[in-house]
Formats: C-alpha cells, sequence, structure tokens
C-alpha cells in the first residue's frame, strides 16, 4: 500500500492508495486542488468541511457537463479521450466525497 501526499486549498493531507496508483492520485488532488482555490478554499470564513464541500460541488458540475456532452474544449480524439478519462476520474472522486461527506454526517 502506498501512500501520497497531497496539497489541497493550502491544507497536507496523506492519503493511502493502491501500489500504482500514485500518480493518479495526485493528478486527481491537483484537480480538487484548483476547485478549492477557485471555490475560495483558501480564504476566510471557509473551513475544510465547506471548501471541499464546494470543490465537489465544482467538480460534479464540470463531470455533468462532460457526460451530458456539453463542450468543454476543442473537439478532437485526444481532448475528448482525455475528457473521458477525466470523467471516469471525477466520478470515482464524486463517490469518495459522498462516502466522506456520509462519514462527516455520521459523526455530527
Amino acid at each position: 500500500m502506498a501512500e501520497v501526499k497531497l496539497s489541497i486549498a493550502g491544507r497536507q493531507y496523506s492519503v493511502a492508495c493502491n501500489d500504482g496508483e500514485e500518480a493518479r492520485l495526485i493528478a486527481l488532488g491537483a484537480m480538487v486542488d484548483e476547485k478549492a482555490r477557485e471555490a475560495g478554499g483558501g480564504s476566510a470564513g471557509f473551513n475544510e468541511t465547506r471548501s471541499l464541500l464546494f470543490s465537489a460541488l465544482l467538480l460534479a458540475d464540470r463531470l455533468h457537463d462532460v457526460a451530458s456532452g456539453v463542450p468543454v474544449a476543442a473537439d478532437n480524439p485526444q481532448t475528448e479521450a482525455k475528457s473521458s478519462q477525466i470523467a471516469e476520474a471525477l466520478e470515482g472522486l464524486a463517490t469518495r466525497l459522498e462516502n466522506l461527506a456520509q462519514k462527516l454526517e455520521n459523526s455530527l
């Protein structure tokens, strides 16, 4: 079992993953970090849970656009393949975030 350190909205996280999945997890973490910063995750008034919520919403919005066929980038085979990979990755991330949110709700 491998461990990856991710920086999301200025916070550090250690995340375990299967051996060989480190690069993918780092790429997913970078996507979440980008959305967290876009959502204002590092600004005052946003706690960690709220930052992750808005990041998840932005990612879900992007995933919905891709799944609905809304053009996200220039149409070419490489972009479409990459969009498909991103959509799959975001789906997995959304599931993980839903599980995390459920655990957080159950612990309150």
